[in-house]
């Protein structure tokens, strides 16, 4: 669940002085992009949540911080022997958001299901981009996303409360992923300072690796799908939402990252027989909703 701005200075809509052709296959490229990283996203965490059984969630999400780790430092290549205090700072604090908010979101999507725990995890960017607005409609999709959100943990004799807390865990850690990622990227150029967070990341969740295969080795398929997770959740969106914020307006590729709720419940379904209800449903389009009016709402900044 990685969000990505453009980098600085680079433009983030065509070129006025492309021929219309060029311009619309662009557009298009990106909005193929946009659809290939949310289903990607969301698709590796459902075959991620097959080694369940086997390796549990701390052992899936090792696995996804080792992928991750592996991509980020091909992309990035950072070189951390030249940060100073100052730079390492943010990095630390962004490889324990990293670690704890896909370990809090895979445990979520565990016990109550892909769709309800990326719905949850998605309050976090939400809230946070409408914190920051001063606009009327803003603070009636604030409400209109709350009403989704109680409505989704509303009580039920089946409600698992620790599952939706680890959800709701997972939502502050993506704010805080995004805040953290942008003062990273003031202070060290390129990928430098995301790709060692997620080093540092892959080398606190080494230990749980390691207790994993003494403790009982796992099955080959049960590594396989937990690779994929780390491949389809971590490198594709990576490297599709670096090739979409160069084709699509940052106002498209937000509005189409709300639909990633929807996405995952929908594949939580179709894949993995987790079923919603009408009410569900419900709250997950009202989340949805809520994103899309604050960006198409007039007056945005």
């Amino acid at each position: 669940m990685t969000a990505v701005s453009p980098p600085a200075g680079s433009p983030s809509t065509p070129s006025p002085s492309l021929p219309p052709e060029r311009d619309s296959r662009r557009r298009a490229a990106g909005v193929a992009a946009m659809v290939g990283s949310g289903l990607s996203n969301q698709t590796g965490a459902a075959i991620g949540s097959l080694a369940f059984p086997v390796l549990g969630p701390v052992g899936v999400v090792a696995v996804r911080q080792y992928v991750a780790a592996l991509v980020l430092l091909a992309v990035g290549r950072p070189r951390p022997w030249s940060f100073t205090r100052r730079q390492w700072g943010p990095v630390l604090l962004l490889a324990v958001v990293f670690g704890t908010m896909n370990l809090s979101l895979y445990t979520a999507i565990d016990r109550i299901g892909l769709g309800l725990a990326v719905t949850l995890e998605f309050l976090g960017p939400l809230t946070l981009a409408l914190a920051s607005a001063r606009r009327r409609v803003d603070a009636c999709c604030a409400v209109i996303a709350a009403a989704g959100a109680v409505t989704l943990m509303r009580p039920q004799p089946s409600t698992d409360y620790l599952g939706m807390g680890l959800g709701l865990l997972a939502a502050v850690c993506w704010a805080a992923y995004i805040l953290l990622n942008r003062t990273v990227g003031r202070r060290l150029p390129g990928a430098q300072g995301s790709a060692a967070a997620a080093v540092v990341s892959a080398l606190v969740f080494l230990p749980v690796g390691v207790a994993l295969v003494l403790r009982q080795p796992p099955t080959a398929s049960a590594v396989g799908c937990a690779v994929v997770a780390g491949v389809l959740s971590s490198a594709v969106p990576y490297l599709a939402d670096l090739l979409t914020l160069r084709h699509v307006p940052p106002a498209a590729f937000g509005l189409f990252m709300s639909v990633n709720p929807v996405l995952a419940a929908l594949v939580g379904w179709i894949g993995l027989g987790q079923g919603l209800g009408l009410v569900d449903w419900t709250a997950v389009t009202a989340v949805v909703l809520a994103n899309a009016l604050s960006i198409l709402a007039p007056g945005r900044r």
